[in-house]
Formats: structure tokens, sequence, C-alpha cells
């Protein structure tokens, strides 16, 4: 994909089954506190095989608040990004807003075999959901 098809923008529909975010929550603001053991699995730099994105998730503390940045290859904000775990395993969402990118939202599963993290990413533009998937690159 290129630079020019990842124009995005909001959508509610994503939203609305996102985990709540606490109001004015965002990676700098978080608080560091004990993490739960089986989110810092999630901790590192991921890589996307189909282009130069590149996911970090650098903490999470107790609640699951992680602290991420995300670059294609330059930085875009990172708004917010959570872990949490259900039925399906340990999971992320990492919402981006910064020009260009006013809610884009990776939606992602930690493969715990694989060492990798596998998804959707909403491209808002397109109205299109991607299948995604990231490796450890450290």
């Amino acid at each position: 994909m290129g630079c020019a098809t990842l124009l995005c923008a909001c959508n509610s529909r994503e939203r609305e089954t996102a985990p709540p975010a606490e109001a004015g929550t965002n990676a700098a603001a978080i608080a560091p506190s004990a993490a739960k053991p089986e989110f810092e699995r999630l901790a590192g730099k991921w890589a996307r095989a189909d282009g130069d994105y590149l996911l970090e998730l650098r903490s999470v503390d107790a609640q699951g608040n992680l602290e991420a940045a995300y670059y294609n290859p330059e930085p875009i904000h990172v708004s917010r990004a959570v872990a949490f775990k259900d039925s399906e395993g340990i999971q992320a969402v990492v919402e981006l807003k910064d020009v260009n990118y006013p809610g884009c939202l990776y939606r992602l599963k930690y493969d715990a075999k694989n060492d990798q993290l596998h998804g959707t990413y909403y491209q808002a533009a397109m109205d299109t959901t991607y299948n995604v998937a990231f490796a450890r690159a450290q």
C-alpha cells in the first residue's frame, strides 16, 4: 500500500466495539504501575510484512493501557492503545490519530505459539478492513 491509500477517517462502528478508554487517557499520560504478566508478552517492536509499518509496544500498566508508537515509516500519533484478555486470548486495540490518520484502528490478537500479532486494520477513507500480521522485530 502506498501512502496515499493510508488516508483514514473515524469509524463509529469500529469504536463502538472497542474496549472503553478513560477520558483523556493517552500514551504520554499513562502512570507506571505493575503490568499483568500475560500482557508483558506484547512488549516489543512488531513489523508488518506488507510494508514499512512498525508498531512499538513499550509497556503496559495494570489496567491494560499500553504505551505505544507507530511508524509508517515516519511516526504516526497513537491516541490510545489497550490490552485485554477475553475468551479469544490476549488482544490489543491501537487507535491512530494524526494528520491523515484520524481514527484508524488496529485490532490484534497475540499468537503465543508463533509469537506474532494477527488481526485487522480498519482504513476508513476506503471503508475497508484489511487482515494484517505483525512479526516481532526485536
